[in-house]
């Protein structure tokens, strides 16, 4: 069996790919994680805006208590990094 189709199975996709927000969201969020590592705790800044935002999306329309959590959690943790880099 070819490897999409094995992914395909593994991950329940019946249908062809739809974009989703959450899916521009996590690529963001993975961008913010490699720019910190390069960079330092500065671009954190980056971080908590799109968390924030997350946090605002959730809250007026997506209403799903689990991308809440994440991005809740995105704050807390950007907001931690500010803190480590202006203590």
């Amino acid at each position: 069996m070819k490897m999409t189709k094995k992914l395909k199975k593994f991950f329940y996709i019946e249908g062809p790919y739809k974009f989703e927000w959450n899916d521009l969201r996590a690529a963001i969020t993975i961008i913010n994680v490699i720019l910190i590592m390069l960079f330092g705790l500065q671009v954190a800044w980056f971080g908590l805006a799109v968390a924030a935002f997350g946090v605002f999306k959730d809250l007026s329309s997506h209403r799903h208590i689990n991308d809440l959590l994440i991005h809740c959690s995105g704050v807390l943790l950007n907001g931690y990094f500010l803190y480590m880099l202006y203590k």
